[in-house]
């Protein structure tokens, strides 16, 4: 079996985050997309973050409209009591022996990795899959963490073998952008209407 992990909070969950998963499925032939909602996110503040049943219902219920079972909401890192990617997948590793992961994030995340706890370990746990966002892109493919993964980079037309590759190994997917965020998606349900990312 093989699953694309999307780690994230989801403050709330949004489209771009559907895209994301859909076109991950597609491209890199996913059995599922696990939605892995965060309890806390280390680098991100606690100050207007949802509580997590809230967020989780609401990724649930995103999901649900979807008619998809492909697709899958979870708060796993809660019940396995993990705060970190590194260790979260360290144990779905131990948990689930026989499935093949794929990392799923955005260009921004691949841009901020070096800030990630053992960043170089959690490359050479599973191989990653990174989806274009607007801003980030140059950043990201330009980048000390991608100079440093030069060597395992896949091209894009073997995506489709990605979650069968011996990690270290990613890939990008050139895909449309979707610029919303859920920053913005708070801000604007408070009334501000204030572009903050």
């Amino acid at each position: 079996m093989r699953v694309g992990l999307l780690g994230g909070s989801f403050n709330p969950v949004h489209e771009g985050h559907i895209q994301l998963a859909c076109r991950a499925l597609r491209q890199l032939r996913l059995d599922q997309v696990w939605f892995l909602v965060s309890p806390g996110n280390p680098l991100k503040p606690a100050a207007g973050m949802a509580p997590l049943a809230q967020r989780l219902a609401g990724v649930r219920a995103r999901l649900r409209g979807l008619g998809t079972r492909r697709l899958v909401a979870t708060d796993i890192e809660r019940h396995i009591g993990t705060r970190y990617t590194v260790d979260t997948l360290a144990r779905l590793k131990r948990l689930f022996p026989h499935v093949r992961f794929v990392w799923l994030m955005g260009a921004d995340g691949l841009a901020q990795m070096g800030r990630w706890r053992r960043w170089t370990d959690l490359v050479r746990m599973v191989p990653l899959a990174v989806l274009p966002r607007p801003g980030y892109n140059g950043p990201a493919l330009h980048g000390q963490i991608a100079h440093i993964m030069a060597p395992w980079r896949r091209p894009a037309r073997e995506a489709g073998r990605l979650a069968l590759c011996t990690p270290p190994a990613w890939v990008f997917l050139p895909a449309p952008q979707n610029a919303i965020s859920a920053t913005e998606i708070r801000a604007s349900q408070a009334g501000s209407g204030h572009r903050r990312e």
